[in-house]
């Protein structure tokens, strides 16, 4: 599906899981070269940025979370082709933060207000800082997930909190993992810009350049974060398990002395103290009940109770 929007003589074209016919318009009405149009009909692997003579060509990866338009996939990718009088947007899912955008770009051009000179750089710096913008609410959102955790985490819920923590886990490192190269590919388009566009457009990728590093700062933070609650988690599972191992052990050694008290008693002598007088049977209880009184005795003693 395609999506043009037009304000003094720029074009921004959207285009939502593309066709191959829509691709061949865009190509042909643009001049992008055959290799750009074959990039732009599929999502690619890595995120890049390449200069030709008469455009930008960009790829951005993002990462896409659950509750997300997208069940399978743990990312999500934009093609942009920036040109002086037109902008290129290529995706392959639904993305919340691109349709916000779309939606202010056309509110802007109705009322004829917005953008400056630079209406290509504006648009596509718009789209990227919304991104960053949705990730900063991923994060918070994340952030809200821990302070569940570490709540659980001290309510006695330790071995649910695993599950959980490895979770939440798995979800930053894979933030981390494709959002890692946005750097590199940002400082190569500001010298990119720089070169086709100006300072103008310099000056604007160094805003979007910091937007990214608070929403690594904010990463780090969590990540960080995760790896104490997954530290504190496993301290108060080890207590736990270490009390418990303490009491089996305590009962191990209280029920050794009854055990041989009653093998002792059950030995087939001739002469077996109290076995065969009045009320034998509790006696040997009695036996019983002073060394287990004993034993306790002892290890409150040592402080092991």
């Amino acid at each position: 599906m395609i999506n043009r929007y037009n304000y003094r003589g720029v074009v921004w074209i959207d285009i939502t899981k593309p066709t191959e016919d829509e691709i061949r318009s865009v190509m042909e009405e643009f001049s992008l070269s055959r290799d750009i149009a074959h990039e732009l009909i599929s999502p690619t692997i890595k995120s890049r940025v390449e200069l030709y003579k008469q455009y930008i060509y960009v790829i951005l990866h993002f990462p896409a979370f659950k509750h997300s338009h997208t069940d399978s996939e743990v990312r999500q990718e934009i093609d942009f082709v920036i040109g002086k009088n037109f902008l290129i947007t290529t995706r392959y899912d639904t993305i919340d933060s691109v349709d916000k955008f779309a939606k202010v770009v056309e509110v802007n051009t109705i009322l004829d207000k917005g953008f400056g000179e630079n209406i290509t750089g504006e648009i596509f710096f718009g789209i990227v800082n919304e991104i960053y913008m949705s990730l900063f609410n991923e994060l918070e959102y994340i952030d809200n997930w821990l302070s569940k955790i570490e709540k659980n985490i001290f309510e006695g819920k330790e071995k649910e909190m695993v599950r959980a923590l490895s979770e939440v886990s798995r979800e930053l490192l894979n933030f981390r993992k494709i959002t890692v190269f946005h750097r590199e590919i940002l400082d190569s388009l500001d010298s990119f810009g720089h070169r086709m566009f100006g300072e103008y457009f310099s000056h604007h990728i160094k805003s979007v350049i910091n937007e990214y590093s608070k929403v690594q700062n904010i990463l780090t933070n969590n990540l960080e974060f995760v790896a104490e609650l997954r530290e504190t988690n496993n301290s108060i599972l080890s207590t736990k398990e270490n009390e418990i191992m303490k009491t089996l052990t305590i009962m191990a050694f209280v029920t050794f002395p009854l055990t041989l008290i009653a093998a002792i008693f059950s030995i087939e002598a001739d002469s077996v103290p109290i076995i065969g007088s009045p009320n034998d049977f509790w006696y040997i209880l009695g036996i019983m009940a002073f060394a287990c009184l004993l034993m306790f005795a002892y290890f409150k003693h040592r402080h092991w109770l």
